[in-house]
């Protein structure tokens, strides 16, 4: 009885056992293969901080003057009425491109013709006196060559001859005057350009006293745009103007973005606005697509002097902290170096830079990850990357530099493009 009870406590302790030392076995075979996947994981290189890059490269930059500017038409003619009248026909259309000599507006002819053709009658009878008179002195001139007159009477003819000259010039200056104004009631254009909107209807009278406009035409081609930049850059801009150099304008819209046209520097005032430090230049534009409105606002750009030779970067590639602007360049074993730079002239997307060499592959984005040192993995398949370092052409339009307004005292970093 002893015996069986002694074999059962036995055999469960073998079970125990057994299961024990298998759950010890599962839990060090889970062990054992946790530690080998850690350890395969940390042999595999850790990926590099995605970027786009950009290749520094060897150019030219210009050096601007941004200002904010007027649209001016070279002429604009206001025209009035130079006689009395009926308006009996208005030829133009609004906003019609007229030529020098297109007919504009008709005013009824028939009181100037009809004194026209009374200053014609009077002239043709004095001149048909002053005839005879003529006549009657050569007769007076043959009678007293034979003693047949007294010197008086040849005399009194002779000043009846000139009187009647004096009368007959008069009679000439009546005929112009009444030709003169029927000429006046037609009204041409005295300039190319373009006409405003309808001032006066047909039926209406007008006078020659009167200072409302009947229309308006303002010269679109070529056409002026007025802008102001700091007295501080009359030196370079006379220097220029001195060596014979047509110095180029770029017009832009208020976006600073589109380009509108291409000009060149015209002239500039012959003073400075003490008030706001300032002088007035002028640039003609060819305005071959009407881009340029008269009173348009625009964002003048004055290109001052071109650097060449030096090395150009993006500027989305430029970063600065409390020590100044830095670039990273990165490595052929894509690691990223932190370089100082020192900034010049900015045009648009482009800068140049110094301590940067012509071919280093700098970094243009993934700044919040990168840092001195990291490894980088390159992506430039998306297209806002790029490998070259993009020119800021003025065909572009892209400027972030904000155009001095009238006014105001353009600024500028050593160097640097001017603002």
């Amino acid at each position: 009885m002893d015996e069986r009870p002694r074999k059962s406590h036995l055999w469960i302790w073998i079970v125990v056992i057994v299961l024990v030392v298998l759950v010890a076995f599962y839990f060090y075979h889970e062990h054992e293969k946790a530690v080998a996947a850690a350890q395969a994981q940390a042999k595999q290189p850790r990926p590099g901080v995605p970027i786009q890059t950009a290749t520094a490269r060897t150019g030219d930059i210009g050096v601007y003057i941004n200002a904010l500017g007027t649209v001016t038409p070279v002429y604009t003619a206001t025209i009035t009425s130079r006689v009395d009248g009926q308006i009996t026909n208005v030829a133009y259309r609004e906003g019609q491109m007229v030529k020098k000599g297109d007919l504009l507006i008709e005013i009824d002819p028939r009181p100037y013709q009809a004194a026209l053709t009374q200053a014609q009658g009077t002239l043709a009878k004095d001149q048909a006196v002053l005839s005879e008179a003529k006549i009657d002195l050569d007769r007076y001139q043959q009678a007293y060559s034979r003693n047949a007159i007294a010197k008086q009477q040849l005399d009194d003819q002779t000043q009846t001859v000139k009187q009647d000259e004096g009368t007959v010039k008069q009679d000439e200056g009546t005929v112009a005057t009444a030709a003169t104004n029927l000429d006046y009631t037609r009204i041409v254009a005295p300039i190319e350009g373009r006409v405003g909107l309808r001032l006066v209807d047909p039926g209406n009278i007008v006078t020659s006293g009167a200072t409302t406009a009947l229309v308006v035409i303002t010269q679109l081609q070529p056409i002026t745009v007025i802008f102001s930049v700091a007295e501080d850059y009359l030196p370079q801009i006379q220097k220029q103007l001195r060596g014979g150099v047509k110095m180029p304008v770029d017009a832009f819209a208020r976006d600073q973005t589109t380009k509108l046209a291409t000009g060149v520097l015209l002239t500039l005032d012959n003073v400075i606005d003490q008030t706001t430090g300032t002088l007035k230049l002028k640039a003609i534009f060819q305005n071959q697509d009407f881009e340029l409105f008269p009173n348009q606002f625009v964002n003048a750009r004055l290109l001052v002097d071109t650097q060449r030779g030096v090395v150009l970067v993006p500027t989305a590639a430029i970063q600065r902290n409390a020590q100044g602007a830095f670039v990273y360049v990165i490595g052929s074993d894509n690691t990223a170096t932190l370089h100082t730079v020192t900034v010049g002239t900015t045009d648009g997307n482009t800068a140049a830079v110094q301590n940067v060499n012509a071919g280093d592959v700098i970094a243009v984005n993934g700044f919040d990850k990168l840092q001195n040192g990291a490894k980088v993995t390159i992506n430039n398949t998306s297209g806002s990357g790029g490998n070259n370092a993009t020119s800021g052409s003025p065909a572009s339009g892209a400027t972030k530099n904000s155009p001095a307004t009238a006014g105001t005292k353009p600024t500028s970093t050593p160097g640097g493009t001017h603002q």
